[in-house]
């Protein structure tokens, strides 16, 4: 079986190096799915989850805050501000976040963040939980 190389780098440090089989992320355009000998692209990224599907069998889930792809033949490079593994969000942070961007923009907050920010940090913690999500899914298969 053939794999891809994936690196998996944010601002502090790298997060994820190794094999995989698939790297599925999401991408400006939609879902993109990432085999072995894949086609070079660069791509920017959205906030969200990258799955990357080792030889095993086995998923690694991380959120990642956007960022850029590069995709060559052989190797993955996903460069970001801000990555995490899945089983390290603290979800209760991230739900305090989200209620408050929430309360922001329905216009209940006393907070100095802005509009902007709020979406922005809305779409963040939403992409963080749905990681969270889908790694306690698939624990329980």
């Amino acid at each position: 079986m053939s794999t891809i190389r994936v690196e998996v780098v944010s601002a502090e440090a790298e997060i994820f190096r190794g094999d995989a089989k698939l790297v599925v992320a999401s991408g400006e355009l939609g879902e993109l799915g990432i085999a072995p000998r894949h086609a070079p692209l660069i791509t920017r990224l959205k906030p969200g989850e990258v799955r990357v599907i080792q030889p095993s069998g086995e998923e690694v889930h991380l959120y990642v805050s956007g960022g850029i792809m590069e995709v060559q033949p052989s190797v993955v490079t996903i460069l970001t501000d801000t990555a995490i593994r899945a089983q390290d969000i603290d979800e209760k942070a991230a739900r305090a976040a989200l209620e408050e961007a929430q309360r922001v923009i329905e216009g209940r907050g006393d907070s100095t963040m802005s509009i902007v920010e709020a979406y922005q940090q809305q779409m963040q913690t939403q992409a963080q939980l749905q990681a969270l999500d889908r790694l306690r899914k698939n624990l329980k298969h």
